[in-house]
């Protein structure tokens, strides 16, 4: 095997006091891919069988044959001072797992770490998870690094406790960033950027010597720096893939509902097109804003999958599905194609679905594509206060045409002692005249027409009375 000589100091920074300028992310994976290639990456299964695992020693786990010199031991004291005892104040959240605590870790603390903020979590003993699923992490993201994979710095093992220290996420999940209710809207270009570097993620696990099957990979496993550059966590779960002239890994069916192929959950044969089934879940979640699976819905449309992938083919039914607080400011082209893209990751047939590597080829031109509208379009009649000035100014032209009618009403009737006959005369001529301007505005003013028409009609029964 060709070995390549490589300079400590820039790939562990931490471990020196000079200054170094941070490596690219491009640099990163040049780096990352150098480490893997040149130490042969043990597998969980050479370590490790369901029936001795929890018989392996922490002198084990810390040796360099298993995982490394990537990862420090912290103490479980160390851990409650990182976390003010995890306080309440500094709680994130609680998965699978167990709770998560931020943390502030300094050289004082852990000598050779830089000073940065921390996430630990806690293995609940009672929850669903186990020793089994916290050694599967260590291992994994012992001997692992990649940009889009979370940064395990270290672990605790102290009698029953089990302790996880990962580097800090800013942006938390991307369950939380898609679905709260607080959060707000992840813009178009965004989400291709996270589902770009998961995809990467996973490109990265499936092409490692020895392939890595991920085998939970959702939304809330998604985890988002302050710049939204996604990484993976939570590798309790992960497989080792199948090598040589296998085909599959038969395991026992473990995952989250909704997001697990349909193949894997009938037959329990685990491959890497698992994976991408997942990713095109994902991939949905993205494109709807809705969960995998909402029981808040409609029963035919409880199920994401079942519901939107026969409308993914057709451009016509695409804005039914499009997440409606996009507002329209999304790419259609871009739609189009993550669409298409979609329809592909969730065939039935797992060899219909493209590889993790494609699926990045095609995710990355989405991020150019500049037809997104620049803002959602409103029409506003710009005449509209003009005509209502108009038709204010027209009623009170007819007001004042009614106030006139009836002051000279009133002088007609006060000289018709003196001139009955000419008063009688003239009533007809101006009611008659009245009349016929009211008859023309009666959809407007029917009920004072009527109210003037009862009113002359018995102050003219009057005057014949007299």
């Amino acid at each position: 095997m060709v070995t390549c000589k490589i300079d400590w100091k820039s790939v562990l920074p931490n471990c020196f006091k000079a200054n170094i300028d941070i490596p690219s992310e491009a640099k990163v994976m040049e780096i990352s891919k150098q480490i893997n290639s040149d130490r042969h990456r043990l597998a969980f299964s050479d370590i490790s069988t369901d029936s001795r695992s929890v018989f392996l020693s922490l002198d084990d786990l810390s040796s360099n044959a298993i995982i490394g010199s990537n990862l420090h031991v912290f103490t479980h004291e160390e851990l409650k001072l990182i976390t003010s005892d995890f306080s309440p104040a500094n709680f994130l959240g609680k998965g699978g797992f167990g709770p998560v605590h931020k943390g502030f870790i300094d050289d004082k603390i852990k000598p050779g770490l830089d000073a940065q903020p921390v996430a630990v979590k806690l293995l609940d003993l009672d929850g669903n998870q186990g020793h089994q699923e916290w050694l599967t992490e260590v291992v994994f993201l012992g001997q692992l690094r990649h940009p889009h994979l979370v940064k395990l710095i270290g672990y605790c093992w102290e009698d029953e406790q089990r302790l996880l220290v990962y580097e800090y996420m800013a942006r938390g999940n991307l369950e939380d960033q898609l679905f709260s209710r607080y959060s707000s809207c992840l813009p178009w270009s965004t989400r291709i950027k996270i589902m770009v570097g998961a995809a990467k993620g996973l490109a990265f696990l499936h092409g490692e010597e020895k392939p890595v099957i991920y085998r939970d990979f959702k939304a809330s496993n998604i985890l988002l720096d302050s710049d939204y550059r996604a990484k993976l966590s939570d590798f309790g779960l992960a497989k080792d893939g199948p090598e040589g002239d296998d085909t599959h890994v038969s395991t026992r069916v473990m995952g989250t509902h909704g997001y697990a192929a349909p193949e894997y959950i009938m037959t329990g044969h685990l491959t890497s097109k698992s994976d991408v089934y997942s990713f095109g879940v994902v991939l949905l979640e993205l494109i709807t804003g809705r969960p995998a699976m909402d029981k808040k819905r409609p029963v035919k449309e409880r199920n994401l999958v079942d519901w939107a992938r026969p409308m993914l083919r057709d451009p016509h039914k695409l804005d039914r599905i499009m997440d409606p607080r996009l507002e329209g400011q999304y790419s259609t082209q871009g739609a189009k194609r993550v669409a298409a893209l979609a329809y592909q990751c969730l065939s039935h047939h797992p060899r219909s679905r493209p590889t993790m590597s494609n699926i990045v080829k095609t995710l990355e031109p989405v991020l150019d594509l500049k037809d997104i509208p620049i803002g959602p379009f409103v029409y506003v009649v710009p005449s509209s206060k003009c005509d209502k000035e108009m038709e204010i100014g027209e009623l009170k032209t007819k007001v004042d045409d009614e106030n006139k009618a009836n002051v000279r009403e009133k002088e007609v009737v006060g000289n018709a002692g003196e001139n009955r006959e000419e008063g009688n005369a003239k009533q007809r001529r101006v009611g008659h005249r009245h009349k016929h301007r009211l008859r023309t505005d009666a959809s407007v003013y029917s009920d004072t027409h009527l109210y003037h028409k009862t009113v002359r009609h018995e102050r003219t029964n009057k005057l014949n009375s007299c």
